[in-house]
This record gives C-alpha cells, structure tokens and sequence, in this order.
C-alpha cells in the first residue's frame, strides 16, 4: 500500500429525483441545488461550508447521481470537480457509501485504517456551524481512537413522527470528557407514531436520527464483514476494478448490490456505535413545509418569497420563482396553503398535503410532460 499518512475525508450525500419540491426542484436541480434556507447559497454549498472548517478541502467529496453529476460541478460548490462522483446507480445509502468508501480506498492509496470517513447531508439547515464543526471534530476523535461507529443524535424539540430516532444506552456515562458528549447506541428506531414519538422525546434518552456518520474505513469494513459480508466484500472488488480502471467491472459489481439503507444494513446491528449528542438547531429540508420553520414569517404566519401579494391569508407559504417583476401572484382568503409559481410550472396545495407532490410529479411524468 502507499502512505501510512492517516486522512480525514467528507462525504456528501446529494442524490435525489427533484420531486419533493417540484415545481422549483426538477430531475437537474434537485432541492440540494436550490437556495431553500438562505438567499444566496444552494443547500449544497451550505452543507460543503459548513465542513470546510474540518476536513481539507481537496478531501471533500459529493457523492450523486450520474446525471447530477455536470449540474454539481456547474454549481460552483467549491468542491474540486474530479471530487463530484456519480454512483453507478441507484442503490440506496447502502450502495451509495459502498461506493464512496471504495472509491477513498483507491483514490488515497492507503490501507482502510488511515482513512476517517465523515459523512453528511445536503439537505440539512444547521444552525450554530461552529458547534457543528466542534461535534464533528469530536466523533472523528473518538471513532480514530476507539475503533466504533459514530452517528450525529439531534436533541429534538417536538414528537415528530417523520424522523428515525437513536436511543442511548441507560446510565450509560459519556465517552468523552469535553463539552460534546457522546454515548453508547442501545437501539434505532423507525419513524414512531404520534404517541410513541411523544415518548420518545419524554424519556431524554431518544435522539432524532440525523443520518450523519463517521467511521475508519477499517472498522466500517469490519462491522460489514459480520452483518453484510456480501456488501463488504463488494467494496473491496470494487477498489479492485477502480484501480485496474476497469469501469464496466465497478458497474457490475455496484448493480448486484441490496437496494437497502445503511440505516437497515448496519446501523441496527452493527456491535460499537456511538451517538454525538448534538446541541445545534437542525432541520430536515425535505417538503414545502419545512419552510415554515426556516424562512421569516409575516404577522399573520405566512412565508412568502418573491413579493406576492397576500390578502387575508394566514400560515400559508407563497414562493414566487420568477419574482414580482415578472410574473404577479395574489393569494386571497387562504389557510394553511403552499402556492409555488416558476416560469413553467404552478403548484397549489393545502400544506398537509404536502408529500402528494410526488403524485403530481408522477402523473405529469406518465403525460410525457417537458418539466422534467
């Protein structure tokens, strides 16, 4: 092998259909690609600032869909373009850090411990980035020297029920002696319902799944070898083929692979995980209404974007593309309603309703509609 020169590396995870945000998103400009929490930064160039600070850049990595693959490096992300890598195909989280992690292995050259993976997401409003970069240095540190497998636990606010949740281990004493805490994982949970999910958040002990992870190459290689030697053995054929540059063989071996999270693959049995408490505010961009808890409101409750003009409406989001100027939106009389106009596309729906988007989306796709 080459160098025993141990290196940090992010991962960032930006797949995506641009369903979800239709019609703003769109199959080449999926929602990471869109300025959804800030005025002037696309979720993605907000996830690659904030882990800047703690991985080299030239270390920083994206991690999509072939045909994301041009519209990434386009973005102006800051990440190096040879740094933009297009999975073979869709294989879920599973697949998608398989990939990566071989790809590390041969791109680095070295062998699987001197190699810290630190996987993030695209998609994600972090507030307070600075205690989001002390949280990330310190589950690096820990999985460096502990051997164990590290996710990101948020301290939630609210009984969601649209959230995976980490429990902690009871009494369980912290790992570290800083300021971040991490602890022992005795369980992951699916989305609960309501009243589980109120207990979830009762008990002090249940975390909101962040879908954040850390790991040496080693140790991910080896809890896989003992849940899913199938998906193990897998990375290292494929850092076989990638480096006897053998493109077809990396396809094949990728399209063999379970289309299953890495949640269901390893998580939930892997032996010495750890959770980073995180103190920080964080949301989940997934819908429309997420909208409402990052954008500014005015008195009555409503988001809006782009100068509609609302009249007697309240608690509605009104996000209008092409602005003012150019195209005038009134919404009158409404509650609890999205309305999005962009220059080709117009949605209306009441916010409940939100995830039948894809419905929309799915219909206009069976009509051979241009939008996508």
């Amino acid at each position: 092998m080459g160098s025993a020169k141990s290196v940090r590396v992010a991962v960032i995870m930006a797949g995506g259909s641009g369903e979800r945000f239709w019609p703003l998103s769109r199959r080449l400009r999926p929602k990471q690609l869109l300025c959804l929490t800030s005025p002037t930064q696309t979720l993605l160039a907000e996830a690659v600032s904030r882990i800047a600070p703690v991985v080299a850049p030239q270390d920083v990595y994206v991690v999509t869909g072939r045909h994301l693959v041009e519209p990434i490096r386009s973005a102006d992300t800051g990440v190096p373009r040879e740094n933009v890598i297009a999975e073979p195909c869709k294989r879920n989280t599973s697949g998608a850090l398989a990939y990566a992690a071989a790809c590390m292995l041969s791109r680095y050259n070295t062998s699987p411990e001197n190699i810290t993976m630190a996987i993030t997401t695209a998609d994600h409003e972090i507030g307070h980035p600075e205690r989001f970069q002390e949280t990330v240095a310190a589950a690096l540190d820990v999985v460096e020297r502990e051997g164990v497998l590290a996710t990101l636990g948020v301290v939630p606010t609210r009984p969601e029920t649209g959230y995976g949740y980490i429990q902690i281990a009871s009494g369980a004493a912290p790992l570290t002696e800083g300021e971040i805490a991490l602890y022992p994982v005795s369980a992951f949970h699916e989305k609960p319902n309501r009243e589980v999910a109120e207990d979830f958040v009762a008990s002090g002990r249940c975390f909101w799944n962040s879908g954040m992870f850390f790991w040496r190459i080693s140790d991910f290689l080896d809890e896989l070898d003992r849940v899913r030697p199938a998906l193990s053995d897998a990375v290292r054929r494929m850092t076989e083929a990638m480096n006897a540059g053998d493109d077809l063989g990396v396809h094949q071996i990728f399209e063999e692979l379970e289309d299953i999270s890495i949640d269901y693959a390893l998580m939930e049995h892997a032996r010495r995980v750890v959770m980073a408490r995180a103190d920080f505010p964080w949301d989940d961009i997934g819908a429309w209404p997420a909208l409402d808890r990052t954008l500014a409101h005015d008195a009555q409750g409503n988001v809006s974007v782009g100068g509609p003009v609302l009249v007697d409406c309240e608690d509605c989001i009104v996000y209008n593309e092409p602005g003012g100027e150019t195209v005038a939106v009134g919404v009158i009389g409404c509650t609890d309603m999205i309305v999005v106009v962009t220059s080709d596309g117009v949605l209306v729906a009441p916010r409940e309703r939100a995830q039948d988007v894809r419905r929309v989306v799915a219909e206009l796709k069976a009509r051979g509609a241009g939008q996508f």
